[in-house]
């Protein structure tokens, strides 16, 4: 069982304190290295620039080598990485970034390197998937039935905890398809699979290409901001409508950098007008739609997790 959110960590006995855990968070510009104690709790943290990935990954493990020889080994290590990536067990790609924009990553076997300071598991998820699994945990979600974390940044993404049975792939939210708001007629989006998807309208490279600057830096009253919060919006509906979590996690930058939540709420309660019993009002709606409790520590957390359970599976 995870700790409180203020904790950070994992809540163990004495039974089930083995040793250290080590988690990842991979980036499009940093990977986040840290290590818990047999408590759970994160003690140790170092960034690595994102470079081409050979650097990248060794240096990572370098991180791990250096913790292994202060503190002792590292018995597993969990993985929260940017995608597309294979996530069937039974694929011989598995644990493989699949095609993605991001020159020289794709076809990158993320998880082998890290098998050179552990001889543990070593599992990987994506990174909004252990964003989940970390707020659902301990987080905005803990003690609910089920969670849908959201990432408005750079990319768009999202997953919903916990997942049923064997999927085709991880969820690509942040490629659906959106009704254009009239205000935003002249411009074509930057996504280059689709254009005007989701992400292509909303992201944070969107949202620069039309204002040049930032959706923190816009005044309240631009209209960017409410545009922006239209489009996360219709996700935040189309999650109730299809998945019906217990609750929806905002994080990211254009998202929690903009302080959008308040206008992503009023523009769910317009898009679902009213139809669905348990988000009838703006208040249901308001407890629905939260920000992240562990901040940036979610995709981490959940990594953390992830690690764990692959252990405990183990032994």
């Amino acid at each position: 069982m995870l700790a409180s959110p203020g904790q950070r960590g994992f809540s163990v006995s004495a039974d089930d304190a083995r040793g250290r855990i080590g988690a990842i968070e991979g980036g499009g510009t940093k990977f986040v290295c840290a290590v818990a104690d047999a408590s759970g709790r994160l003690r140790e943290r170092t960034v690595v620039p994102t470079r081409d990935p050979a650097a990248t990954l060794d240096d990572c493990v370098q991180v791990f080598r250096r913790a292994a020889a202060r503190g002792g080994r590292i018995e597993a290590i969990g993985i929260a990485c940017f995608g597309p990536l294979q996530l069937r067990p039974d694929a011989p790609d598995v644990g493989r970034l699949l095609p993605t924009p991001k020159p020289g990553w794709s076809g990158v076997d993320i998880r082998s390197p890290f098998r050179a300071v552990t001889d543990g598991p070593v599992v990987i998820d994506t990174d909004v998937g252990c964003a989940a699994l970390g707020e659902w945990q301990a987080g905005a979600g803990r003690g609910r039935g089920s969670l849908a974390y959201v990432t408005v940044g750079t990319g768009i993404g999202g997953a919903v905890v916990p997942q049923g049975g064997p999927m085709l792939m991880h969820a690509e939210m942040g490629h659906l398809p959106v009704r254009r708001d009239a205000r935003d007629d002249g411009f074509h989006g930057v996504c280059p699979f689709h254009g005007d998807c989701l992400e292509g309208l909303a992201n944070g490279p969107a949202v620069r290409a039309r204002w040049g600057q930032d959706l923190a830096t816009l005044p309240p009253e631009h209209p960017g901001r409410s545009i922006i919060a239209g489009y996360v919006a219709q996700l935040m509906a189309a999650l109730a409508l299809v998945a019906s979590p217990e609750r929806v996690v905002v994080g990211g930058g254009v998202a929690t950098g903009g302080d959008l939540l308040p206008e992503i709420r009023r523009a769910t309660h317009r898009w679902l007008g009213g139809y669905l019993p348990p988000l009838q009002h703006a208040a249901q709606i308001d407890d629905w739609i939260a920000a992240p409790a562990l901040g940036a520590d979610s995709a981490l957390t959940g990594a953390l997790w992830l690690a764990r359970e692959a252990l405990a599976r183990r032994t």
